[in-house]
């Protein structure tokens, strides 16, 4: 299958060579853009060099892309996914993984050692309440630093071609410009894209469990009929 799916510009390193292995062809398409606040990072990596926090979270690939090459040192440090510990990595800074890929699992993932802690959350300008107010109910505190905004691109979405267009984020859904049409499959990256997908009228055909690889894998599991 040919496949859009919905990158921040420049973002899809990897997505080709991932999706041919599973057998499928794709290209990105571009419903928001970032819009980088660099003196958010700066004070950002400010703190953390000061010490002021005990755990570093890095909720997407992006902010790693900003702030690991600048750190000199750090904290603790969880990372999202793979992909973004691997951006981690490159600056030699070791992140632990969460074991899914939602940000909600990260108070669950660090449990009784948040008491008395604070977390430092570099990250797109997007509310993310749950895992916030998840942070103080464990015990913790936190400082979330929106280094970047996301900025609907207002571009329709280019599907001519495709087979399937694979949304990666509730926020791509929602301010994606893009026409739907009979044999256009409809796929979410994880459970919330769906949730966001559903309310607007357009119900995924395949939902992922947050990662590429496993939307990819569930995307065979359904044209098997598994």
């Amino acid at each position: 299958m040919k496949i859009a799916i919905t990158r921040l510009a420049n973002k899809a390193s990897g997505d080709r060579a991932l999706c041919a292995s599973y057998g499928h062809d794709c290209y990105s398409v571009s419903p928001l853009r970032s819009d980088v606040r660099p003196e958010r990072a700066a004070a950002f990596i400010d703190a953390v060099h000061r010490g002021e926090f005990d755990c570093l979270f890095f909720t997407s690939a992006l902010p790693a892309m900003i702030i690991a090459s600048k750190l000199t040192r750090w904290p603790r440090v969880i990372a999202i996914g793979p992909k973004t510990a691997e951006i981690l990595g490159e600056s030699g800074i070791e992140a632990e993984v969460l074991p899914a890929y939602y940000s909600r699992d990260f108070v669950p993932y660090l449990g009784d050692w948040l008491r008395g802690r604070k977390v430092g959350i570099p990250r797109a300008d997007v509310p993310n309440p749950g895992l916030l107010d998840g942070i103080v109910a464990a015990g913790g505190r936190y400082h979330e630093e929106r280094i970047y905004a996301l900025v609907p691109t207002g571009e329709e979405l280019v599907l001519g071609d495709a087979d399937a267009v694979l949304f990666t984020s509730a926020m791509s859904y929602r301010e994606a410009r893009w026409q739907p049409r009979d044999g256009l499959l409809l796929i979410a990256i994880g459970d919330v894209t769906a949730d966001a997908m559903r309310a607007g009228g357009h119900p995924p055909v395949v939902v992922g469990d947050g990662s590429l690889a496993g939307t990819l894998d569930a995307l065979n599991r359904h044209r098997e009929g598994v």
